[in-house]
Formats: structure tokens, C-alpha cells, sequence
């Protein structure tokens, strides 16, 4: 209809205001496919923890949130500093949260006739955070979220969510000193995986004690990336079994400071498989919840 040279607020149809729409699409696009503005704001992807598209669910948030760094930075000027800032949350919460996975369309018009009444820089990030916030709750870490992250769906938003927020810590994999984000650097990945999704209750062992349903094997609060090497020292052993033998390896301080950064209830071993479960989803929301707090500081 814009380029047909529709008036949105008049309906009416003419040549001068297709020519100006024309004019500003022309303009404007230089503006999207400018590499330098595309470049700095995948970095703010990265920063936020995703930094690969493997932990992105939904590509909307991709697109629509680089139209907001750009409306921040040519229509709201907003300095580089906070518009940085404010972006790397922006970008956090849409995504976890799948902010444009249902019906983008009508999410992205609100915002549109929401920022009517946006006219400074202040103002514009005011409405960027106050969004944030009403979705960044405490209810949002303490119930939603958890129940988001009962699911054995392959690909979960709260699942990769959470995998970014380890990123944002830049906490060290599951009985291990190196930091997880280390390995979702582009140039890492070779014939072999160097880090593996291992069952922190293993499958084998599950099966053995009566759970012969993928989908409760398969919980992504059941998961954990660590290494290839522990991946295969562990292999199908009992919690029980490797949880002492990495208590001997590591000691007993730095085996619970493993668990605690990898949202692994102290005890985990000896714990029912279902117990295990709803403690640990409230553990990986608190581990969300300490990379937002940090994102926001």
C-alpha cells in the first residue's frame, strides 16, 4: 500500500506521497543493509548470550529486534552506550520469552502506534525498558518459566534461553574449568563435537528404573553440555555412581560449585527422578534470572 502511494491516516491514493514513500524506502534501505549497522548488531546478539543462530528458536527475533536497534540509533538518536544496553536486554527477553512468535505482525503494529507517543531518545528507551520489565517479572522466573522448561520439545526457547544466560555468565561446563561460551565460537566445531548434550541422568539408566518414554527422558532440564571426555567417562553410569567419583576427582568444594553454576541441585544423586526434575527447572530459571540482573547492570 506504501508503495502504491497509499496516505495511511487519509486512505487516499496519489502520485506525490508513492514518490515520497519511494524516496524514503530507497533511503532507508541503505540504512538495513548496511553491514557496519548489521555487524554491531549481531555482536549485541552475542553479548546477550546467543551466539550462535543454533540457539535462536525463532528468527522474528532477529529481524524485528534489529529494526528497533535501528529505530533507536537514526529515529531516536539514542548514544551508543545505552542503546547498546538497552538492546542486549531487548534482545534477551524477546527471544527467550518468544516475544514475536505469535502473530509478530499485530506485535510489531502495536509497538509501532505505542511509539507514537515515543519522541526523544529517553523516551524511546523508557518504552523499550518498561516492556522489558513487564515481562521480566518475578512471577515470569518463578512460574513461567520453569513451566516453559518442562518439555522434552527439541527446540525451546527457554531451553536456549537459558544456554545464553551460561554464555552471559560465562560459566565453566558441567565438571569443568573452561567456560561453555568458549565453544560456541565460530571455528570450533570439527568432524567431532568438542562439547556434547549429555543426559544428567542418563537414558540407560532411566529405562533401567522404569522411565521408558522419551518424552520423560528427553526433559531439557534432564541435559547438560560437558565435554567429549566426560561425556565419555560418564556414559551411561548411574548419578550416583560418577556423581563420587567426580567428588574424589575435583573435591567436594569444587564439585558443588560445578552443580551450583550448572543449576544441578546438591544431592542431585540421590534424589528421585521427578524431584530432580522440578528442582532443577527452578535452578535454571535462577540462573536466568542472575544473567538478566547482569545484562541490566
Amino acid at each position: 500500500m506504501l508503495m502504491r502511494g497509499k496516505d495511511l491516516k487519509t486512505g487516499e491514493i496519489t502520485a506525490e506521497t508513492r514518490n515520497a514513500n519511494l524516496s524514503i524506502f530507497k533511503n532507508t534501505l541503505e540504512i538495513v543493509t548496511n553491514l557496519n549497522n548489521w555487524h554491531a548488531f549481531l555482536n549485541l546478539f552475542a553479548q546477550a548470550g546467543y551466539m550462535r543462530s543454533s540457539l535462536i528458536a525463532s528468527s522474528n527475533a532477529v529481524v524485528f529486534s534489529y529494526v528497533m536497534y535501528l529505530l533507536g540509533k537514526y529515529e531516536y538518536k539514542v548514544s551508543t552506550m545505552e542503546l547498546q544496553q538497552i538492546i542486549k536486554r531487548w534482545v534477551f527477553m524477546a527471544t527467550i520469552t518468544g516475544f514475536y512468535t505469535n502473530s509478530p505482525e499485530s506485535t510489531v503494529e502495536r509497538q509501532f502506534a505505542d511509539l507514537r507517543d515515543a519522541h526523544t531518545a529517553d523516551e524511546y528507551v523508557k518504552y523499550l525498558d518498561t516492556t522489558i520489565r513487564t515481562r521480566m517479572t518475578d512471577d515470569y522466573f518463578n512460574m513461567t518459566l520453569p513451566n516453559d522448561l518442562s518439555t522434552a520439545a527439541a527446540i525451546s526457547p527457554a531451553w536456549f534461553g537459558y544456554l545464553a544466560a551460561l554464555n552471559v555468565l560465562g560459566t565453566p561446563m558441567l565438571f569443568s574449568t573452561v567456560p561453555m561460551s568458549q565453544f560456541f565460537i565460530l571455528g570450533t566445531s570439527g568432524e567431532k563435537n568438542s562439547i556434547d548434550k549429555h543426559h544428567i541422568f542418563p537414558k540407560h539408566y532411566l529405562a533401567e528404573i522404569g522411565y521408558d518414554d522419551d518424552r520423560d527422558r528427553n526433559q531439557i532440564a534432564n541435559f547438560t553440555y560437558i565435554d567429549y571426555q566426560t561425556n565419555i567417562e560418564i556414559s551411561d553410569d548411574p548419578p550416583a555412581d560418577y556423581a563420587t567419583r567426580y567428588r574424589e576427582k575435583l573435591g567436594e568444594d569444587a564439585f558443588k560449585l560445578s552443580c551450583k553454576q550448572n543449576a544441578i541441585p546438591e544431592g542431585f544423586e540421590t534424589m528421585t527422578y521427578s524431584e530432580f526434575l522440578e528442582k532443577r527447572r527452578l535452578l535454571m530459571a535462577g540462573i536466568v534470572r542472575e544473567a538478566y540482573r547482569k545484562l541490566s547492570l
